[in-house]
């Protein structure tokens, strides 16, 4: 199996436990072990009771091999099967509207998230989701789309991409720049007006979010790009991290060398590797990772040249929590927290970008 291949298989294909029919950790006793003592801390990382919980649930029910025969059977389901039954639920929201657009492949679904009913010029987010570009959808994320858009009081404007292997690298980037670009002229088509764009994303998502970001840069929007906010992004294909050896195995990346390449990327592309680009000139970030993901050296990298570049940046770290988190909030209770942290983050952030841009 190629090395990249493993930092793109995210931990909770959520279409997978659609198809499985597994309860939430959350209806299952919590048996977790307690922090580790200094002398085991060496030889095992810090995983919270809930964590545990849920890891041990997943080591008792794994999820099955995602082939292409599995994968034809999810592009079936209806979008109400595609719901994530270990996140939070959508909650209170004034608005949630639907919109098409053309894209370089087809059309394109878009979905606003929005806590107002109305409300006056100023940013939108642009929220592309994960499942390794080959899972995932509007509804797999909407838990934490609407989350975002509550906790940042914004519009949240989520993305259907096009997902491999029917449509390989680089349609999903392709994707990814065409919807940005069309969101920053086309606020009319969501009863909005927008002033500026805040890109993010999660796991393939979160590299998609570097990826779309890193074009904007190099031929700017309709409206500038304030900040980005890539959540457990993959960001470089080129190399094995020390932390992909730590945690592929036991932390629910458990990955076959069977499995196939479906997105089929050039792992030397800036456009797959976005590590590899000058990152001089980015907008303002905040990098949220965790401290038991495959993906978290990757994060921590990317995060370390963006401030070596000169870009401010916050970096958020999740201790004792896995890849994923953001959208097992129900499943694990402290990850609603670790959410509401990295928001609060992106919130100073974009206040910080807001004022100074008025002054």
């Amino acid at each position: 199996m190629r090395e990249w291949k493993a930092q793109y298989l995210m931990l909770g294909c959520v279409a997978v436990l659609a198809l499985s029919g597994l309860r939430s950790v959350a209806e299952q006793p919590m048996t977790g072990a307690a922090e580790p003592s200094v002398k085991d801390a060496a030889a095992a990382p810090f995983v919270r009771p809930d964590v545990r919980a849920y890891l041990d649930h997943l080591q008792a029910n794994p999820r099955p091999q995602l082939t292409r025969e599995l994968l034809a059977m999810i592009r079936t389901l209806p979008p109400e099967a595609m719901i994530n039954q270990d996140d939070l639920p959508v909650g209170e929201l004034a608005t949630i509207k639907d919109v098409i657009m053309p894209g370089p492949g087809g059309e394109i679904r878009l979905r606003l998230y929005d806590p107002r009913a109305t409300r006056e010029a100023g940013p939108v987010v642009v929220f592309f989701h994960g499942g390794a570009y080959i899972v995932g959808s509007i509804e797999t994320h909407a838990g934490l789309t609407a989350e975002m858009a509550r906790h940042l009081d914004l519009p949240v404007i989520s993305v259907d991409y096009r997902l491999a292997p029917e449509d390989p690298w680089p349609a999903a980037p392709d994707d990814g720049e065409a919807v940005a670009r069309w969101i920053a002229q086309n606020g009319a088509a969501f009863g909005r007006e927008f002033t500026g764009l805040v890109i993010s994303g999660d796991s393939a998502g979160g590299n998609l979010t570097l990826v779309t970001v890193q074009a904007l840069r190099d031929k700017p929007a309709a409206l500038p790009v304030l900040m980005q906010l890539p959540i457990y992004p993959a960001t470089d294909m080129s190399r094995t991290y020390a932390s992909k050896t730590l945690f592929s195995q036991g932390y629910g990346l458990d990955i076959s060398d069977d499995d196939e390449d479906f997105y089929a990327a050039d792992p030397h592309s800036p456009r797959a590797s976005p590590l590899l680009a000058d990152l001089a000139g980015l907008p303002p970030t905040v990098l949220v990772t965790a401290s038991l993901d495959p993906l978290r050296d990757q994060g921590r990298a990317y995060a370390a040249k963006l401030v070596g570049a000169g870009v401010p940046t916050t970096y958020y770290e999740a201790r004792g929590n896995i890849h994923g988190f953001a959208t097992y909030r129900k499943a694990i209770p402290s990850a609603q927290r670790d959410t509401a942290t990295f928001l609060d983050l992106a919130q100073a952030m974009l206040s910080q970008v807001t004022e100074g841009a008025a002054n």
